[in-house]
């Protein structure tokens, strides 16, 4: 799997940004699509799931803290752009979502960042925060039965954005720490 300190993978999906079927439902994304941006991308397994949603919805709720830290949230998984957005009409939490899902169909980049649940042909509910040079600074993975903790991910954020040194359970506001 890769990890802190690696280069993002290039990629280029297809993602929802709609919950209805039109010209304006679909747009690309791709390694290069928020430049001079952090960015949090996070993969869940699969669509119409029972934990998924509610990270989902989480993310969308955070979507403006994350938008206020210059951060640009993208979320996806295996299924195509289409179920994305079948699944985004048939539950109320994920209709107006303020990010693109994108679907990483041919598993392309969940295989590249070493994520790829072979047995299951699913992504693994993993959380990358990528700086503005797309290079990792965050990684994490859990079991496909555990949500992750979305407050966590903005802390994270937070704490790397300082560029300082951090203390356990450091909260945004909070005093960092000196090497000397």
């Amino acid at each position: 799997m890769l990890t802190v300190g690696d280069k993002f993978p290039e990629f280029k999906m297809k993602a929802a940004v709609s919950n209805v079927a039109d010209d304006n439902a679909f747009i690309d994304v791709t390694h290069e699509s928020y430049p001079g941006k952090w960015k949090v991308i996070f993969f869940y397994p699969k669509d119409f799931t029972f934990v998924c949603p509610t990270e989902i919805a989480a993310f969308g709720k955070l979507n403006s803290e994350f938008q206020d830290r210059d951060a640009q949230v993208l979320g996806g998984s295996v299924d195509n752009e289409y179920v994305h957005i079948a699944w985004r009409q048939q539950k109320e939490e994920l209709r107006d979502l303020p990010f693109p899902l994108f679907s990483d169909l041919n598993r392309k980049l969940s295989t590249a960042l070493g994520i790829l649940d072979e047995e299951e042909g699913v992504a693994k509910r993993a959380t990358f925060i990528v700086d503005p040079d797309n290079i990792i600074r965050f990684a994490m993975v859990t079991d496909m039965n555990v949500g992750r903790n979305v407050d966590e991910v903005l802390r994270v954020l937070d704490a790397l954005q300082t560029d300082e040194l951090c203390p356990c359970n450091w909260k945004q506001g909070e005093k960092t720490l000196s090497a000397a």
